[in-house]
């Protein structure tokens, strides 16, 4: 398993009976996690103490109950800033898990010692765009969301990456790709972390499962001759990491290179186990 374990502002403290118990620097929130199938007993006293929980409600969604929570706070990993909140469907605007990810591309634009650009699409509200950015790479930010764009932004600006060579744009992912592809833009590497449902802003819808293959095959046009990387994330259930493996396998055929998938995860303080969280796939070239 790939882990994020060089966090220091967060953390996930304990996690059973489908909620996890974590720290974003000083305050602890509790969020559901359809994973956490376990009823352990719950002795450590931070379950006694949160800022926040969200309940999951049995007829979909649900809500915060805030007890001692502002508005928003900020959270630091390595050279980055990130400004979180609590809004719908109980995230905070960043995943912690994603970190992993973070260090390693950060790692290939050091070592290529080359220009790289960056093509992140399903931005969100920035870690992977940012973390490129500080590694040197100029980088283009995709994103259907105009609100998670913006967000995104501030996070740059409170990085002190507000002058750094990042592309902002509002767009449906897929109609982007393909406006590049009669372009003839090339990106020297790709991030992506599609969501299992979406709609653009337009209503364009997306599936994971029947959406993902043919963008993939899309997303390789774009790519220079000698491409630095791609990954590709994946929290829908049931794509395993050996899933995401055979479906990158499929598309880059004409690349030298290696393909490894696995799952990302989190550790756990209060017991030193692992929390899964999903799964990644990256090509190299050789």
């Amino acid at each position: 398993m790939w882990l994020a374990d060089n966090w220091k502002e967060y953390e996930v403290i304990d996690c059973s009976g489908g909620e996890k118990l974590e720290r974003w620097g000083k305050y602890i929130l509790v969020r559901p996690d359809p994973q956490i199938i376990w009823n352990t007993k719950r002795s450590h006293s931070a379950w006694e103490q949160v800022n926040a929980r969200y309940h999951r409600s049995s007829t979909g969604g649900g809500e915060w109950e805030f007890r001692d929570l502002p508005a928003q706070w900020e959270i630091h990993y390595r050279n980055l800033t990130f400004r979180l909140k609590p809004f719908s469907f109980k995230h905070t605007g960043l995943f912690p898990e994603q970190a992993v990810n973070w260090d390693w591309c950060a790692e290939k634009i050091r070592r290529a010692n080359r220009p790289v650009s960056v093509l992140n699409l399903f931005a969100y509200t920035g870690g992977a765009t940012l973390s490129a950015a500080a590694a040197g790479a100029a980088v283009t930010h995709v994103d259907a969301s105009k609100g998670m764009v913006a967000w995104a932004k501030e996070n740059a600006v409170a990085s002190g990456l507000k002058d750094a060579p990042i592309r902002w744009l509002v767009d449906d992912c897929v109609k982007f790709v393909e406006r590049e592809i009669r372009r003839g833009n090339t990106y020297d590497a790709i991030i992506m972390d599609p969501p299992s449902y979406g709609r653009g802003p337009k209503g364009e819808i997306w599936k994971m499962e029947t959406s993902i293959h043919p963008f993939l095959g899309l997303c390789t046009r774009l790519l220079s001759r000698k491409p630095l990387f791609v990954l590709m994330n994946s929290y829908t259930a049931g794509l395993q990491p050996s899933v995401l493996a055979y479906l990158l396998e499929t598309e880059m055929e004409k690349f030298n290179g290696k393909i490894i998938a696995n799952e990302i995860g989190l550790p756990v303080s209060s017991n030193g186990r692992v929390l899964p969280c999903g799964a990644s796939v990256r090509f190299v070239s050789d």
